[in-house]
C-alpha cells in the first residue's frame, strides 16, 4: 500500500529500480496558452552540485550517462488522467558520485504566456516499483505557488547507503533557470 506523504516527511526507497510519475492539472486555460509543464531531473553530489551537465535529464536529454535516469519523453498538454511525465531511475547503476536526485516541474515559456503554478491543480509526484508497479509512495502538493513558476516537488537523496525520497514542495519565481543556477 502507498504512503502518502506531507511536505518535508521522508520515507526510505526499498527498490533498486523504481519510476517517479509526475502529474497534473492545468485550470482552464485563463491566459489563451496552453499549459506545457516539464519534469527535469538534476543528479547531484556531495557539494549539491550538478557532477556535468549530461546529469541534467529533462526532454533533450533523455538519459544521464550511467544509464540510470531515463526521462520517458516530453507530454506537451498534459492532457488525460494518470502521470503526464515519467521517468525511469536504477539506482544498481548510479554514478558512485551521486548523492542526490532532484525532482523538478517548470512551466515551459511561462513568463511569455504568464502562467504560474497558481494556474496548476491536482500537483503529484508517486514512485512506483517498475517491476510490480506497486505504488510505493505519493506526495501530493498542496499548496497554492502562485506566482512560481517552477517546483521542487521531491528529492532522492543518499544516507548511510540508504536512498530515502523527501517531499520538498518548495517553488521559485525564475523557472529553470533559477535551478540551473542553483545546481551549477
Amino acid at each position: 500500500m502507498a504512503i502518502n506523504l506531507q511536505k518535508g516527511q521522508r520515507q526510505a526507497i526499498n527498490a533498486p529500480k523504481f519510476t517517479i510519475g509526475l502529474g497534473w492539472d492545468a485550470n482552464s486555460s485563463s491566459t489563451g496558452s496552453s499549459f506545457d509543464l516539464d519534469a527535469s531531473i538534476f543528479i547531484l553530489g556531495e557539494n549539491k552540485k550538478i557532477l556535468s551537465d549530461h546529469h541534467f535529464v529533462f526532454y533533450n536529454n533523455l538519459l544521464s550517462p550511467d544509464g540510470s535516469v531515463e526521462h520517458t519523453g516530453d507530454n506537451l498538454t498534459g492532457d488525460g488522467g494518470g502521470d503526464d511525465e515519467q521517468i525511469k531511475i536504477d539506482l544498481s547503476k548510479i554514478d558512485g558520485q551521486a548523492t542526490e536526485i532532484c525532482v523538478v516541474v517548470t512551466i515551459h515559456e511561462a513568463d511569455s504566456r504568464r502562467q504560474n503554478f497558481g494556474q496548476v491543480r491536482n500537483s503529484y509526484v508517486r514512485v512506483f516499483d517498475s517491476t510490480t508497479n506497486e505504488v510505493l509512495l505519493k506526495y501530493e502538493l498542496e499548496e497554492d505557488f502562485s506566482i512560481e513558476t517552477a517546483v521542487e516537488f521531491g528529492r532522492i537523496y543518499k544516507r548511510n547507503d540508504e536512498w530515502k525520497f523527501e517531499a520538498v514542495g518548495a517553488g521559485m519565481k525564475g523557472g529553470l533557470q533559477d535551478y540551473l543556477n542553483k545546481y551549477n
